[in-house]
């Protein structure tokens, strides 16, 4: 039963404490779409995405303006395009870029994921040119978002592709280095891909998702910092109940939200996603939850022990509030994203290699990272490969999103705007990477993916 407790409670949760829905996300199949001529193709799947998705933001401002509950972004995720364009005889996905792009803006939605790739055993030709076009189709368009899984724990990692994405990287920063490298911001490198994520840049609707599906992302780190405000010298198994019951609330916030507009728009609901997404604005941070642990900084030793906490206790409240919860659920931890983290890194408590750390227990990885525009390719790949092998081995996704910023050097900083924030440009270790990366081929799953 509803308690006028609980009203008001939710009230205060969005007034005060900055709870939202951070993304409601249609995702639909283009498999029917395909083609081998490429105009046909692009025009098969603008007609299909507008169709689709035609009513999707104005459905979600209804359920904003009618509940309340403010919901930030409205979203399309599609099948990889390097699966639906295969048919194509052409040897460039950039006009298939442009035609999501112009589909995500007739339709109105802030962003369209599925520029990608799913290449963790090896590639196809489709795979092949879909890498090939990310840095043009992201220079180019401006709402379409790429992603690229080069590594999974049944695959292992696909090293080639990892010295590929390293140059691809690059490439992408150079092409719009007049927006201080914002198309890198767009493109994510996974291990372990769920095809289910409704948050950007990484959504793409995966190959076993039905037709159309309605799938709501929730936030609100500032709801969970505001409960432990209350639990000062509190023990740890009181904290994470707390954060257990405080997930609880945020999660049932989200599944009305997504019962509502899968309703509304005829469209079969698929999962809610309870990761804590941060915003530059301050009171929603995730480093401003571990620092009301006793932290006196994010980065302090305890961090991570910190964050695995946090982000178990999530799942676990969240579990509870929702029978379909998917995509990525835990904690985020991008740096430019996060007022918190931002002061951590001006400060000097936190390190590139201690996020590397926290990547290990959070929900993706090393998320919104502003390096210098000279970080060499290889140094990226190697990046890359080190956290495609913490996703590999604990059988978890994990995700690079890296911003070589061309010009910009260690003490500069860069502005990317809204809900991208700031960030200052993060010290990189100065040794070569080169000649491991070099290698190419695979590195082999472990032992742990012989599950059957």
């Amino acid at each position: 039963m509803i308690t006028i407790h609980d009203i008001l409670e939710t009230n205060r949760m969005i007034t005060e404490n900055k709870l939202d829905v951070r993304t409601i996300t249609m995702g639909i199949s283009l498999r029917d779409c395909a083609h081998p001529n490429i105009k046909q193709f692009c025009q098969n799947i603008y007609d299909k995405i507008t169709t689709s998705a035609e009513f999707l933001v104005q459905t979600g401002e209804d359920i904003e303006a009618e509940y309340g509950i403010p919901i930030i972004n409205k979203r399309i995720s599609v099948t990889p395009i390097s699966i639906a364009a295969e048919a194509c005889r052409t040897d460039s996905y950039v006009p298939v870029a442009e035609a999501l792009d112009a589909a995500a803006k007739e339709v109105g939605v802030n962003f369209i994921g599925g520029f990608s790739a799913l290449v963790e055993k090896g590639y196809t030709n489709g795979d092949r040119i879909l890498i090939n076009s990310i840095p043009q189709a992201l220079a180019v368009t401006d709402r379409v978002c790429s992603s690229v899984n080069l590594a999974s724990t049944k695959a292992g990692i696909n090293m080639d592709c990892v010295r590929e994405m390293g140059e691809i990287v690059k490439r992408t920063a150079e092409l719009t280095r007049d927006r201080d490298a914002l198309g890198c911001a767009k493109l994510v490198i996974f291990a372990n891909a769920p095809g289910d994520n409704p948050f950007m840049a990484g959504a793409f609707h995966g190959v076993s998702e039905a037709e159309k599906v309605i799938s709501v992302g929730v936030s609100g780190p500032g709801v969970v910092k505001r409960a432990l405000e209350d639990m000062k010298g509190a023990d740890f198994s009181q904290v994470a109940e707390t954060i257990k019951k405080t997930a609880f609330k945020i999660t049932r916030v989200g599944q009305l939200v997504a019962q509502e507009a899968s309703k509304r728009l005829g469209v079969p609901f698929g999962i809610i996603d309870l990761s804590l997404a941060p915003t530059p604005a301050i009171g929603d941070s995730v480093a401003h939850i571990l620092e009301e642990m006793g932290l006196e900084s994010c980065g302090a030793p305890g961090t991570t022990a910190a964050l695995a906490l946090l982000n178990d206790a999530v799942k676990k409240g969240g579990l509870m509030a929702s029978s379909h919860v998917g995509g990525l659920s835990g904690a985020f931890i991008p740096v430019s994203e996060d007022a918190g983290m931002i002061a951590a890194i001006e400060c000097g408590s936190l390190t590139l290699e201690k996020l590397e750390a926290m990547t290990c227990v959070c929900s993706v990885g090393l998320d919104m990272i502003a390096v210098a525009g000279d970080t060499s390719a290889a140094t990226i790949s190697g990046i890359i490969a080190d956290e495609a092998a913490i996703g590999m081995i604990n059988n978890k996704t994990t995700a690079v999103r890296i911003i070589p910023v061309p010009g910009k050097k260690v003490g500069d900083s860069v502005e990317f705007g809204g809900l991208l924030g700031y960030s200052p440009i993060i010290p990189v270790n100065k040794f070569s990477s080169e000649g491991f990366i070099a290698r190419g081929g695979r590195i082999p799953a472990p032992i742990r993916s012989l599950t059957n």
